[in-house]
């Protein structure tokens, strides 16, 4: 029998958990029948018990799981100040047995939540789940991990990154250590360039609230990407316990530098004009509701970094991400060196060794071969094979609820990690404040800047390459 764990969530009328929490809190209480869950929702909105429950049960419908509403439908609802020390007592203090806080509100306001919580004594078996963006630079980083520190232990905390439990992310762990193909491979001996990419077809979809002080930057490639860049890079854990899955990954980040130190020539921003994607007419970024036109918000980002260790120094890992472009492309794209001789009598030399590609959603592991046959034998071509990953058997945060309510803290970003995440990004930021930078832009529905094509066409090519370094050229 699980131990009875109460979730409460703070900012319980908000979005992220009309559309995610409770939509992944009902597929898994359906997955797992003997789970006990006790459910409570504050927020500052003048809801109603009544209507929060309305809206619980709307959610559960809505995923499919109407049968699982009765094990949480006596919750409820409190209006309250969560920065208040006071109210938060009303929450925590009734509270027996383990207690899960998920921070389904802005940054700042968790932060000031977190810092209302030092007046207060929580249960032992507090776990703090928090959304990104973890602060807003590496010192403020820091301080957040201080004050969470005075509040639980780390591996009480749970810094949400869902990109980590995404059913492809995962099986790049089991390609990567599983399999006697691929684990010789993994290093710059035979990897030529990698491009981590995660371009979107939504535009600002009335997120200018937070998406116009994040950026594409922030948005995704600090969090995310650089998560998944460290998942990729890690050397091989002894375990995939906690300890050793999280110190393999800090180990990767603390050695990842802009290539060439130089953020001036390495990264791009660019910013969505007026277009149409499918029968959608797409505003101006500037045009958007909500944005401040004078601020210098970036909706598609680049950056070219290294990771400085003897396995992959002198490897391009390029990191994309940016919105209204013209098809959603999640992927990952690790391009293999040319093979060292080939044969004289080949006709269609390869430009590379091969690629291993991951696409998130669908999710599919492809490797592209260089084959000969056909009318000539000694044509080479192009043939690729394909694995087809599915969608993973849960949604990502059905997984991370599963492993919050746990209180397994495996799969969440530590806190130095976090803090290393900002310092890889932050000379990027210093020459994009400077203006150094210059703030191409793309039409909505496009692949993005004309001038870009150069180095991302295909996601095959993630920048130039020069033929006797392997570095990346300066656009």
């Amino acid at each position: 029998m699980q131990q009875q764990v109460t979730l409460l969530i703070l900012g319980a009328s908000g979005d992220l958990t009309s559309r995610l929490l409770l939509p992944a809190l009902a597929q898994l209480l359906q997955r797992e029948p003997d789970r006990r869950l006790t459910l409570r929702g504050a927020g500052s909105d003048a809801w109603t018990s009544e209507k929060w429950r309305d809206a619980v049960k709307d959610a559960f419908a809505d995923a499919g799981a109407d049968d699982v509403y009765d094990r949480v439908a006596q919750t409820e609802y409190t209006q309250a100040d969560i920065t208040d020390v006071g109210a938060l007592k009303k929450l925590i203090e009734p509270v027996e047995g383990a207690l899960v806080v998920y921070f389904a509100v802005p940054p700042a306001v968790a932060a000031a939540s977190c810092a209302a919580m030092r007046g207060i004594t929580l249960p032992d078996d507090t776990v703090l789940a928090l959304e990104k963006p973890f602060g807003g630079d590496r010192e403020g980083a820091a301080k957040l991990n201080e004050l969470l520190r005075q509040l639980v232990p780390e591996d009480h905390v749970f810094r949400v990154d869902h990109f980590l439990s995404r059913a492809t992310v995962l099986n790049l762990l089991g390609v990567r250590f599983a399999n006697r193909l691929v684990e010789p491979l993994w290093s710059a001996e035979h990897v030529e360039r990698v491009l981590i990419r995660f371009d979107e077809s939504l535009a600002l979809e009335n997120r200018a609230r937070y998406y116009d002080h994040a950026g594409a930057m922030i948005d995704m490639l600090q969090s995310h990407l650089l998560q998944v860049l460290a998942v990729l890079t890690m050397t091989s854990p002894a375990t995939l316990g906690e300890r050793d899955l999280r110190d393999a990954k800090g180990e990767a980040l603390r050695a990842t530098r802009i290539w060439n130190d130089d953020p001036v020539h390495f990264s791009r921003r660019a910013r969505y004009t007026a277009g149409r994607i499918g029968d959608r007419q797409i505003p101006s970024y500037v045009d958007e509701e909500g944005v401040d036109a004078t601020r210098t918000t970036e909706t598609l980002a680049e950056f070219t970094c290294e990771v400085r260790t003897a396995q992959w120094a002198g490897v391009p890992f390029t990191l994309r991400s940016g919105k209204a472009l013209g098809a959603d492309l999640a992927e990952i794209v690790v391009t293999l060196r040319p093979v060292r001789h080939l044969p004289d009598g080949f006709t269609g030399r390869p430009a590379d060794g091969g690629v291993l590609r991951f696409s998130l959603g669908p999710d599919t592991l492809s490797l592209e071969l260089n084959v000969n046959g056909g009318d000539n034998p000694f044509a080479l071509h192009r043939d690729i094979a394909t694995v087809d990953l599915g969608e993973g058997r849960i949604h990502a945060y059905t997984q991370v609820l599963s492993e919050i309510l746990d209180g397994d803290v495996t799969l969440s970003v530590r806190g130095d990690s976090a803090e290393e995440c900002w310092r890889i990004i932050q000379p990027v930021r210093d020459a994009w404040a400077r203006d150094e930078v210059p703030m191409d832009d793309y039409p909505a529905g496009s692949s993005g800047p004309e001038a870009w094509e150069t180095s991302v066409a295909a996601g095959t090519d993630p920048a130039p390459v020069d033929g006797t370094t392997g570095a990346p050229q300066p656009s």
